[in-house]
């Protein structure tokens, strides 16, 4: 049944959202973007302006009665918010708590209350934290978040799942992402391989710490060719199930990624640092969406390495990569 959707993003102006927002609108579904743009990042959406089934909204996810209203007009639930990642949730902890807690909780409730048709809930494969032995993380693997982050999605997690026997009418899906990779054009170069590509080609030097630490990793178009699988699925496939969201061709420990970025670039400047701050360490099942969801990547690690660099030098202005992430917000 592939008819237009309404498909609401929280959070939908940043990284991850903005990709997403884009695949959906050309395939002619109505989109709604709601997103208190704390990076001040409202401009990044100027391309997707041209959309006339686009609307954006800017409200705080604090807000619960703007948020009914808005979560009433639709038909499926995405909930990307969240301050994304661990420096940036170190840094403003309160704040961080206020949304990567409160906000999203207000999400899910009002979502079940007002039985919208779908939630999926984007939660992350840091949730497993640290695993010291050489083993695939499935769904059921025990969880250990080691950030701020990655405890408010086990969280959030946790909460969604309470309501697997309450009879509740919308059909919820939870997505462990891999750690994302490729352009957006709310672009964020704090993202590993983004990062790497970009000091290897602007600086010619790379430093790296721990870099035989594993990470999955998943390119923005995979992560959209997901997300459209899930609302598509039959809800006997998807219902009250998590999934880890990636493949296993793109387990990497950044040593491997350091390869892959070498072969392009002459004489680069490298440096290994051993007892990096960063003790994240998993290597990730991918099996089971594979299986339901008949899930397989377009886009290897190499692939984005490529693009990213075909943006940096496609791009007027270099000189202000570097704050081209989750640095600061407004307060």
């Amino acid at each position: 049944f592939y008819f237009m959707q309404k498909i609401l993003l929280i959070g939908g102006g940043g990284y991850v959202g903005n990709s997403l927002a884009h695949y959906f609108l050309k395939k002619k579904h109505q989109v709604t973007i709601l997103d208190n743009f704390i990076y001040n990042h409202r401009s990044t959406l100027n391309n997707l302006t041209s959309f006339s089934t686009l609307k954006v909204i800017e409200e705080d996810i604090l807000n619960r009665s703007a948020l009914k209203k808005i979560i009433n007009n639709c038909d499926i639930v995405i909930v990307l918010a969240g301050l994304v990642g661990d420096p940036i949730t170190k840094k403003y902890p309160e704040y961080a708590s206020r949304i990567n807690d409160l906000g999203v909780k207000n999400s899910i409730d009002i979502t079940f209350e007002n039985k919208i048709r779908k939630l999926i809930f984007i939660s992350t494969c840091s949730n497993y934290g640290l695993i010291s032995e050489d083993k695939l993380a499935d769904e059921q693997h025990p969880l250990n978040p080691i950030s701020l982050y990655a405890k408010s999605k086990v969280d959030a997690e946790k909460y969604i799942m309470s309501f697997e026997n309450r009879n509740i009418f919308t059909s919820t899906t939870i997505l462990r992402f891999a750690t994302a990779f490729g352009v957006s054009n709310r672009m964020r170069f704090d993202l590993t391989i983004n990062h790497f590509v970009k000091d290897a080609l602007i600086d010619n030097k790379l430093v790296v710490y721990d870099s035989d630490t594993w990470r999955p990793y998943c390119h923005l178009q995979d992560f959209n060719n997901i997300i459209e699988k899930v609302i598509f699925a039959s809800q006997k496939d998807v219902d009250f199930q998590i999934f880890n969201a990636g493949s296993e061709i793109n387990n990497y420990t950044k040593e491997m990624i350091v390869k892959e970025i070498s072969k392009k670039f002459n004489n680069l400047d490298l440096k290994i640092v051993e007892g990096g701050h960063d003790r994240r360490n998993y290597k990730v099942d991918f099996n089971k969406i594979k299986k339901t969801l008949n899930f397989k990547p377009i886009f290897s690690v190499n692939d984005g390495i490529e693009e990213i660099i075909q943006y940096i030098k496609n791009s007027n202005d270099v000189s202000n990569f570097a704050s081209f992430g989750n640095f600061e917000i407004k307060k």
